[in-house]
Protein backbone atom coordinates (compact mmCIF):
# COMPACT_ATOMS: atom_id res chain seq x y z
CA UNK A 1 0.00 0.00 0.00
CA UNK A 2 0.81 3.58 -0.66
CA UNK A 3 -0.11 6.78 0.70
CA UNK A 4 -0.68 10.37 -1.31
CA UNK A 5 -0.95 13.36 0.93
CA UNK A 6 -2.43 16.98 0.17
CA UNK A 7 -1.90 20.16 2.02
CA UNK A 8 -5.26 21.87 1.66
CA UNK A 9 -5.12 25.33 2.23
CA UNK A 10 -6.42 28.73 1.24
CA UNK A 11 -8.14 31.31 2.24
CA UNK A 12 -11.57 29.94 2.06
CA UNK A 13 -12.61 26.75 2.19
CA UNK A 14 -15.83 24.85 2.02
CA UNK A 15 -16.82 21.10 2.32
CA UNK A 16 -20.04 20.12 2.47
CA UNK A 17 -21.72 17.09 3.71
CA UNK A 18 -25.88 17.76 4.34
CA UNK A 19 -26.31 20.82 2.33
CA UNK A 20 -30.03 21.59 1.37
CA UNK A 21 -31.88 24.56 -0.78
CA UNK A 22 -30.24 28.10 0.14
CA UNK A 23 -28.53 26.65 3.23
CA UNK A 24 -25.22 25.45 2.39
CA UNK A 25 -22.97 24.71 5.25
CA UNK A 26 -19.29 23.68 5.45
CA UNK A 27 -18.10 20.48 7.42
CA UNK A 28 -15.29 21.71 10.22
CA UNK A 29 -12.24 19.20 7.43
CA UNK A 30 -12.43 18.24 4.16
CA UNK A 31 -15.20 15.68 2.59
CA UNK A 32 -14.09 12.76 1.30
CA UNK A 33 -16.26 13.69 -1.47
CA UNK A 34 -14.64 16.69 -1.89
CA UNK A 35 -11.55 15.20 -1.89
CA UNK A 36 -12.49 12.83 -4.90
CA UNK A 37 -13.98 15.41 -6.75
CA UNK A 38 -10.72 17.22 -6.60
CA UNK A 39 -8.83 14.46 -8.13
CA UNK A 40 -11.54 13.25 -9.89
CA UNK A 41 -11.23 17.21 -11.70
CA UNK A 42 -7.29 16.62 -11.76
CA UNK A 43 -7.40 13.55 -14.05
CA UNK A 44 -10.00 14.74 -16.33
CA UNK A 45 -12.87 12.55 -15.41
CA UNK A 46 -16.43 13.61 -16.45
CA UNK A 47 -19.12 14.08 -14.01
CA UNK A 48 -21.46 10.86 -15.55
CA UNK A 49 -18.14 8.62 -15.46
CA UNK A 50 -18.92 6.61 -12.98
CA UNK A 51 -16.65 3.66 -13.83
CA UNK A 52 -13.52 6.34 -13.77
CA UNK A 53 -14.76 7.66 -10.35
CA UNK A 54 -15.27 4.09 -8.06
CA UNK A 55 -11.10 3.46 -7.80
CA UNK A 56 -11.37 6.98 -6.34
CA UNK A 57 -14.22 6.21 -4.40
CA UNK A 58 -12.51 3.16 -3.20
CA UNK A 59 -8.75 4.75 -1.82
CA UNK A 60 -9.37 4.56 2.48
CA UNK A 61 -9.35 8.18 3.65
CA UNK A 62 -7.84 10.07 6.19
CA UNK A 63 -7.74 14.01 7.18
CA UNK A 64 -5.34 15.96 9.59
CA UNK A 65 -6.48 19.13 10.96
CA UNK A 66 -3.32 21.22 11.11
CA UNK A 67 -4.88 24.90 11.57
CA UNK A 68 -8.41 24.83 12.26
CA UNK A 69 -10.00 28.08 10.56
CA UNK A 70 -12.75 30.26 11.56
CA UNK A 71 -16.02 29.44 10.60
CA UNK A 72 -17.80 32.54 8.77
CA UNK A 73 -20.85 33.37 6.96
CA UNK A 74 -21.98 34.84 3.59
CA UNK A 75 -25.51 35.86 2.10
CA UNK A 76 -25.93 35.57 -2.15
CA UNK A 77 -28.03 35.90 -4.75
CA UNK A 78 -28.63 35.92 -8.33
CA UNK A 79 -30.70 37.24 -11.16
CA UNK A 80 -32.03 34.82 -14.06
CA UNK A 81 -30.34 36.22 -17.24
CA UNK A 82 -33.70 35.89 -19.30
CA UNK A 83 -36.45 37.50 -16.96
CA UNK A 84 -34.32 39.17 -14.60
CA UNK A 85 -36.44 37.90 -11.82
CA UNK A 86 -34.12 37.44 -8.68
CA UNK A 87 -33.32 34.34 -7.51
CA UNK A 88 -33.77 33.43 -3.65
CA UNK A 89 -31.60 34.72 -0.90
CA UNK A 90 -28.93 31.49 -0.15
CA UNK A 91 -26.83 31.38 3.39
CA UNK A 92 -23.26 29.87 2.68
CA UNK A 93 -20.58 28.55 5.09
CA UNK A 94 -16.80 29.20 4.41
CA UNK A 95 -13.53 28.24 6.63
CA UNK A 96 -11.43 30.93 6.62
CA UNK A 97 -7.46 30.53 6.90
CA UNK A 98 -7.36 27.01 7.58
CA UNK A 99 -5.34 23.95 6.32
CA UNK A 100 -5.38 20.91 6.16
CA UNK A 101 -3.25 17.41 5.70
CA UNK A 102 -5.35 14.84 3.99
CA UNK A 103 -4.35 11.39 3.17
CA UNK A 104 -5.43 8.96 0.89
CA UNK A 105 -4.61 4.55 0.95
CA UNK A 106 -4.12 2.42 -1.92
CA UNK A 107 -2.53 0.88 -4.46
CA UNK A 108 0.99 2.68 -5.77
CA UNK A 109 -0.04 2.84 -9.62
CA UNK A 110 -3.58 4.58 -8.73
CA UNK A 111 -1.89 6.94 -6.45
CA UNK A 112 1.03 7.85 -8.85
CA UNK A 113 -1.08 8.34 -11.93
CA UNK A 114 -3.09 10.90 -9.23
CA UNK A 115 -0.02 12.57 -7.80
CA UNK A 116 0.98 12.97 -11.52
CA UNK A 117 -2.19 14.59 -12.62
CA UNK A 118 -2.30 16.99 -9.94
CA UNK A 119 1.64 18.21 -11.13
CA UNK A 120 -0.90 18.70 -14.67
CA UNK A 121 -4.37 18.61 -13.70
CA UNK A 122 -6.95 18.82 -16.77
CA UNK A 123 -9.16 20.87 -14.68
CA UNK A 124 -7.83 23.40 -11.96
CA UNK A 125 -8.29 22.23 -7.96
CA UNK A 126 -10.61 23.76 -5.58
CA UNK A 127 -11.37 23.28 -2.15
CA UNK A 128 -15.04 22.20 -2.11
CA UNK A 129 -16.41 24.87 -4.31
CA UNK A 130 -14.99 26.53 -7.66
CA UNK A 131 -14.93 29.76 -5.90
CA UNK A 132 -12.36 28.49 -3.59
CA UNK A 133 -9.22 27.63 -5.16
CA UNK A 134 -5.99 26.85 -3.04
CA UNK A 135 -3.30 29.18 -1.92
CA UNK A 136 -0.35 26.25 -3.15
CA UNK A 137 0.39 23.66 -5.16
CA UNK A 138 -1.93 20.49 -2.99
CA UNK A 139 0.78 17.58 -3.72
CA UNK A 140 2.74 16.64 -0.69
CA UNK A 141 3.89 13.50 -2.38
CA UNK A 142 3.74 9.80 -2.31
CA UNK A 143 4.64 7.81 0.60
CA UNK A 144 4.85 3.97 1.01
CA UNK A 145 3.53 3.76 4.46
CA UNK A 146 -0.03 3.36 6.21
CA UNK A 147 -2.44 5.96 6.33
CA UNK A 148 -2.47 6.38 9.77
CA UNK A 149 1.90 6.78 9.66
CA UNK A 150 1.85 9.20 7.04
CA UNK A 151 -0.71 11.42 9.24
CA UNK A 152 1.67 11.09 11.94
CA UNK A 153 4.64 11.89 10.23
CA UNK A 154 3.68 14.78 7.57
CA UNK A 155 5.64 17.68 9.31
CA UNK A 156 2.78 20.53 10.56
CA UNK A 157 1.57 22.72 7.36
CA UNK A 158 0.47 25.19 9.87
CA UNK A 159 0.82 28.89 8.55
CA UNK A 160 3.86 30.81 9.04
CA UNK A 161 1.67 33.41 11.04
CA UNK A 162 -0.39 31.08 13.12
CA UNK A 163 2.63 29.14 14.14
CA UNK A 164 4.27 32.55 15.31
CA UNK A 165 0.57 33.56 17.20
CA UNK A 166 1.07 30.44 18.82
CA UNK A 167 4.50 29.94 19.21
CA UNK A 168 4.03 30.69 23.15
CA UNK A 169 1.48 27.67 23.42
CA UNK A 170 2.17 25.23 20.58
CA UNK A 171 -0.53 22.88 20.76
CA UNK A 172 0.52 18.87 21.83
CA UNK A 173 -1.56 17.00 19.54
CA UNK A 174 -3.28 17.55 16.33
CA UNK A 175 -7.09 15.97 15.28
CA UNK A 176 -6.97 13.45 12.84
CA UNK A 177 -10.33 12.39 10.94
CA UNK A 178 -10.12 8.69 9.13
CA UNK A 179 -12.33 5.97 7.55
CA UNK A 180 -12.61 3.15 10.64
CA UNK A 181 -11.10 -0.12 9.93
CA UNK A 182 -13.84 -3.17 10.25
CA UNK A 183 -14.19 -3.72 13.72
CA UNK A 184 -12.18 -0.41 15.15
CA UNK A 185 -13.00 0.50 18.40
CA UNK A 186 -12.97 4.71 19.07
CA UNK A 187 -15.52 8.00 18.67
CA UNK A 188 -17.42 7.07 15.38
CA UNK A 189 -19.62 8.75 13.36
CA UNK A 190 -21.16 8.42 10.17
CA UNK A 191 -20.74 11.10 7.47
CA UNK A 192 -22.98 10.63 4.43
CA UNK A 193 -19.73 12.04 2.19
CA UNK A 194 -18.72 8.37 0.49
CA UNK A 195 -19.14 8.88 -3.42
CA UNK A 196 -21.22 6.77 -5.51
CA UNK A 197 -21.96 9.41 -8.45
CA UNK A 198 -21.02 12.55 -9.55
CA UNK A 199 -23.29 13.13 -12.44
CA UNK A 200 -25.37 16.45 -12.30
CA UNK A 201 -28.43 14.85 -12.76
CA UNK A 202 -28.32 12.32 -9.82
CA UNK A 203 -25.41 13.00 -7.06
CA UNK A 204 -25.73 9.94 -5.27
CA UNK A 205 -23.49 9.83 -1.84
CA UNK A 206 -23.70 6.52 0.92
CA UNK A 207 -22.66 6.61 4.54
CA UNK A 208 -18.62 6.42 5.65
CA UNK A 209 -17.93 5.61 9.48
CA UNK A 210 -15.51 7.77 10.81
CA UNK A 211 -12.88 7.82 13.75
CA UNK A 212 -11.77 10.83 15.48
CA UNK A 213 -8.17 10.43 17.09
CA UNK A 214 -5.24 12.64 17.59
CA UNK A 215 -1.51 12.58 16.98
CA UNK A 216 1.62 14.26 18.48
CA UNK A 217 2.35 17.35 16.51
CA UNK A 218 4.85 16.78 13.87
CA UNK A 219 8.07 19.15 12.75
CA UNK A 220 7.05 22.13 11.25
CA UNK A 221 7.32 21.59 7.36
CA UNK A 222 10.10 24.31 5.80
CA UNK A 223 8.16 27.60 4.91
CA UNK A 224 7.18 27.86 1.33
CA UNK A 225 9.22 29.78 -0.89
CA UNK A 226 7.64 32.91 -2.44
CA UNK A 227 6.61 31.93 -5.97
CA UNK A 228 6.77 35.05 -8.74
CA UNK A 229 3.10 35.10 -10.49
CA UNK A 230 1.64 37.09 -12.86
CA UNK A 231 -1.79 36.13 -14.31
CA UNK A 232 -1.28 37.79 -17.44
CA UNK A 233 1.53 35.87 -18.20
CA UNK A 234 -1.05 33.00 -19.82
CA UNK A 235 -2.26 35.72 -22.00
CA UNK A 236 0.67 36.85 -23.29
CA UNK A 237 1.88 33.51 -24.25
CA UNK A 238 -1.24 33.13 -26.13
CA UNK A 239 -1.02 35.89 -28.11
CA UNK A 240 3.11 35.20 -28.95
Amino acid sequence: MSVLTLRLAGPLQSWGAASRFTRRTTESAPTKSGVIGLLAAAQGIDRGDDARLAPLAALRFGVRIDQPGTRIRDFQTAHHAATGQSMPLSERFYLADAVFVAALEGDHPLLADLNAALTHPVYPPFLGRRSCPPAQPVDLGLHDTTLETALQQVPWQASAWYRRAHRTRLPQTLTVLREATPGEPGAAQDLRDQPLSFSAAHRRHALRTVITTTVPLPATAPAARAVEHDPFDALEEENS
